[in-house]
């Protein structure tokens, strides 16, 4: 008799610690959840939708995660009028809908699996020293640029190479608008026709946001050309 409670007992503790184990399991799965790729929902509650702007029409892709809610355009300009090449920018809208502070961070933009560098920003009023002058890969300025004169890109929060590693904040019930521009480094990066021109490729890039990375795949063909 002893025997046979002792038994039962030992089978009921291990059923006990499967379950736990299977919980913890499930547990854990949960909180390393740390990327994010728009138009991949996974069990784990992100969603993929897109909107259109009810201004411009423009496709605006957003990745909801909980309470939180990132939003991504896409867009690009010509360097010049007698150059092929071209910037391409985006600008995400974090909105945090829950009761702690986020923070956020850039995260990296590859076009065409080639990972690009942030430029450095020029704001209103700064100066370019000779070195920078001669690299324009590496240097951008918001106030010659039309995609931030025309009011696509707003350039209040604008990642750049001197401030790549700062952290922003969004409060708790509120929104946070960041901006990045780069310059395509392929030597062709436009593809034109009757219809007029866009970027070829893929252009993906992500933020973090506390510690899960946001992932925007854009196709090149869906940048909206806010150039001139």
């Amino acid at each position: 008799m002893d025997r046979t409670v002792a038994e039962s007992g030992c089978m009921l503790l291990l059923a006990v610690f499967a379950l736990a184990s299977c919980a913890f399991g499930q547990e854990i799965k949960a909180e390393v959840v740390s990327t994010l790729v728009w138009g991949e929902d996974s069990p784990s509650g992100a969603t993929s939708s897109i909107m259109k702007d009810p201004l411009t029409g423009h496709a605006i892709h957003k990745l909801r995660y909980g309470p939180i809610e990132v939003s991504s355009r896409i867009g690009f300009e010509r360097i010049g009028p007698d150059e092929v090449g071209a910037y391409l920018n985006y600008t995400t809208t974090v909105v945090n809908g829950s009761d702690a502070t986020l923070s956020v961070r850039y995260g990296g933009i590859s076009i065409d699996g080639r990972t690009v560098s942030l430029p450095f920003v020029i704001h209103p009023g700064k100066k370019l020293n000779k070195r920078k002058r001669k690299n324009k890969a590496d240097v951008v300025e918001p106030d010659k640029m039309q995609c931030f004169t025309s009011g696509f890109l707003p350039s209040d929060h604008l990642f750049s190479a001197d401030v790549a590693s700062k952290t922003l904040s969004v409060s708790p019930k509120a929104a946070l608008t960041v901006s990045s521009v780069v310059l395509d480094p392929r030597s062709y990066p436009l593809h034109c026709s009757v219809e007029g021109c866009h970027p070829v490729g893929t252009i993906r890039y992500y933020l973090t946001v506390n510690s899960q990375d946001y992932v925007f795949v854009w196709p090149g063909q869906s940048a909206v050309y806010c150039g001139k």
